[in-house]
């Protein structure tokens, strides 16, 4: 039977003395060994490249012309790597970035799988020294964290979640601003980013809310009492159902009117077109919006203070 030999470590200071003058200068001469791990092909390797006031220990491109920036450790993963990462990939408009440690730590694993939701990739070496026998020492290079398509997905519906955020909010502070010297009832309301905004109608569970969508919006009264009292929305729902006409009449058209099959909730309602992604139009949303909003609080008040709730 032929010997198969074993597999020892070398401690990487015996292997790279000093991470720029030896590990950096290595890697410049021998890129080909992250090729091997990563599938990417480098070109135009430079060494302590300027990016402001400090230097990057090695700039290169991929075969598709992207700009990489790579840092060195040869010692456990630490925050100002991480910074300097990060620092270097803006200033130099990287689109590949890549970090060479001895050991990663955990919490900086999980920082590079965050970053690789964003537009740059990101990957995270482990570096070790190995040998065979009374062979010379050699690198060796295992990926712990690279970008992945899941990633990337995640970071783009994070960023769309996030715009649609802005714009809510901005829809919903024009709409308050717009309000506030027409009528008091959401005045004490400041703008979020949800779809909705309401304030107390007088009773507990019920509120009169603005509502939107993309392409929608609305007012309404919306009846929730609470978890284990969906007979007594119905009840308050059908109440007011039961006068109709009269609260048409005081509001000046038909409302819609949903006891919502399947919640607990109800709701009386009344729906325009145009919603937040209808920018241009916002003025005259909200003050469609804002003219049914009084107009339904008028209707209304009257008979929710004849509830017994």
């Amino acid at each position: 039977m032929s010997l198969v030999a074993k597999i020892e470590r070398v401690p990487l200071r015996e292997v790279w003395a000093h991470e720029a003058l030896d590990l950096t200068r290595w890697l410049e001469e021998n890129c080909d060994v992250l090729t091997d791990v990563l599938g990417l092909t480098l070109v135009s390797v430079e060494r302590e490249r300027t990016a402001g006031s400090f230097s990057v220990d090695l700039v290169a491109e991929d075969d598709g012309g992207r700009t990489v920036v790579i840092e060195n450790q040869l010692e456990r993963s630490d925050h100002d790597h991480l910074g300097k990462l990060i620092t270097y990939t803006a200033m130099m408009d990287a689109q590949v970035a890549i970090w060479i440690v001895a050991e990663p730590r955990p919490e900086h694993v999980r920082a590079l799988s965050w970053l690789n939701e964003s537009p740059s990739d990101f990957y995270l070496l482990k570096i070790e020294g190995i040998r065979i026998a009374d062979s010379p020492p050699a690198p060796l290079l295992t990926l712990i964290v690279g970008p992945s398509e899941a990633a990337r997905v995640v970071g783009e519906t994070k960023r769309e979640l996030a715009e649609r955020h802005s714009v809510r909010k901005d829809f919903w502070t024009e709409l308050l601003e717009r309000a506030r010297p027409r009528t008091r009832l959401h005045g004490g309301i400041s703008a979020g980013h949800d779809t909705w905004i309401g304030t107390g109608a007088g009773k507990s569970g019920l509120l009169f809310s603005y509502v939107m969508t993309q392409h929608g919006s609305g007012v309404e009264l919306y009846i929730d009492r609470g978890r284990g009292l969906d007979d007594e929305n119905t009840r308050i729902f059908e109440t007011l159902l039961a006068s109709r006409e009269a609260i048409e009449r005081e509001f000046g058209g038909p409302l819609e009117w949903q006891p919502l099959e399947g919640k607990r909730a109800c709701r009386i309602k009344r729906s325009f077109d145009g919603g937040y992604r209808d920018e241009e139009r916002w003025p005259e949303i909200h003050d469609a919006m804002i003219d049914a909003m009084i107009r339904l609080e008028r209707a209304l008040k009257p008979h929710l203070a004849q509830l017994a709730v």
